[in-house]
């Protein structure tokens, strides 16, 4: 006797047959209907709330309708969101050791000719669905000064409250450096710290030195380095808010005479001869074929002697250089991410000798589990402060970044670099546990 066919089995066998792997998850559509995975404790539940998540697929197949639909609400994941997509990836992954294809989109005629026949019998198709307003909306040429200051403000004068509720009181944004496991006593705060120590280690700061920081962000490393190792800082950034925020914090730490913020493009510093220059993970944001301008720009910050120290994501070389559809439209526009060693080389050509490499992966899933904890415990006043679609793009943001640094297909690292003196010498000491063994 044949099953009885509803809503949720149309869909999971157009998402099957769509995708070429087994559902494991479970579905529940707005009829009240169920299919998928059989209901078992721990297995997630994806909810089709109603007809307009499918007409976000159907009028933008794959990530990036599937995002729509999950930001404007039509479609949730009742249970963890980080586990549900882990299954799913790992599905996809052990398929594809059996067919190569498996987990891309199969849309020949004859499938797009059965999903319009079953979307049409499932009251699906119609109008499409308006962008969410928390898209990115850029224009002109990419890398320009303006495009650039426009995608950097998408992402980061978002609200500046909105970012204290989920980072560190520092406000740091980049991976921590975890010299432990998570436990009471030692969280995200002290990670944080133990990463600025690190940097202005290898950076050998010194009272009185003079260091840059390019891509300061709310100031976490420009501050600190002031505070706490002596040195003048210039911190570099975009953004208007994050440059407001950063001087106001100077002065309320009494550190106005030692930090100062340019809101200038790193190619309209005028700077040279300075002891440190660090940029973390504002590389990102530099472009492609922009990057030998950016080495170029380290280069000719530092005097002889001195160290540049990038904190950079990298992808692998087939792999999305901006992070995806989600990423390149909701998070980080215009983003580029390029193979670690890639990197080195740009670094390298620009004359700078590289001096250690640190690979701090495993690092970022300990760093973002903490971000997403808090936006869950803060859940109501951040979509106070930013509505709920923009709490719900972060909230995929923070799910779908941990796993892909989870499952390798994102890093991160830390590369030391030195402009040598004419002579050759790197004035560096002969091992990193000048750095490390502290």
């Amino acid at each position: 006797m044949s099953k009885k066919r509803t809503k949720a089995s149309d869909v999971v066998e157009l998402v099957e047959e769509a995708l070429g792997i087994r559902l494991p998850v479970r579905l529940r559509v707005w009829d009240g209907s169920e299919a998928g995975a059989p209901a078992a404790p721990g297995t997630p539940v994806v909810l089709v709330r109603n007809r307009r998540a499918l007409r976000h697929v159907v009028w933008q197949p794959g990530e990036l309708g599937v995002a729509r639909a999950y930001v404007r609400g039509d479609l949730d994941v009742e249970g963890d969101l980080t586990d549900a997509l882990r299954l799913m990836w790992r599905t996809v992954r052990e398929a594809r050791d059996r067919d190569p294809e498996a987990g891309r989109l199969r849309l020949g005629p004859r499938r797009i000719a059965h999903g319009a026949r079953v979307a049409l019998r499932m009251g699906a198709l119609g109008p499409k669905p308006a962008r969410p307003a928390s898209e990115s909306r850029l224009s002109g040429v990419k890398h320009t000064r303006d495009r650039d200051r426009a995608a950097i403000s998408h992402h980061y004068d978002l609200s500046n409250d909105f970012y204290a509720l989920i980072l560190d009181p520092a406000m740091a944004y980049s991976s921590a450096f975890w010299t432990r496991d998570p436990q009471p006593g030692y969280g995200l705060v002290e990670a944080q710290q133990d990463k600025l120590d690190l940097v202005c280690r290898k950076l050998d700061l010194q009272p009185g030195g003079r260091m840059l920081d390019i891509g300061c962000g709310w100031g976490s490393l420009s501050l600190h380095a002031a505070e706490h190792y002596g040195v003048h800082v210039t911190g570099v950034t975009l953004s208007a808010e994050q440059r407001d925020f950063v001087v106001a914090r100077a002065a309320e730490k009494g550190l106005s005479d030692r930090v100062d913020v340019s809101l200038k493009h790193f190619r309209d510093l005028e700077a040279e001869g300075v002891d440190a220059v660090a940029s973390l993970e504002m590389g990102e944001h530099v472009g492609d074929a922009e990057y030998v301008d950016f080495c170029a720009s380290l280069h000719r910050y530092l005097r002889p002697g001195g160290r540049a120290l990038v904190q950079q994501m990298s992808r692998g070389q087939h792999d999305a250089p901006g992070g995806g559809p989600f990423i390149e439209t909701y998070i980080a526009p215009d983003m580029h991410m390029k193979p670690i060693a890639k990197t080195i080389g740009l670094i390298a050509d620009a004359g700078l000798e590289i001096r250690d490499v640190q690979a701090m992966r495993e690092h970022y899933p300990l760093t973002v589990a903490a971000w997403a904890q808090a936006l869950e415990d803060h859940w109501e006043q951040a979509c106070d402060m930013v509505g709920e679609e923009t709490a719900r793009v972060w909230r995929l943001y923070l799910a779908g970044g941990s796993l892909a640094f989870e499952e390798n297909r994102m890093g991160v690292d830390q590369i030391l670099a030195v402009r040598p003196t004419a002579a050759g010498r790197s004035e560096m000491p002969a091992s990193p546990l000048a750095w490390l063994d502290r």
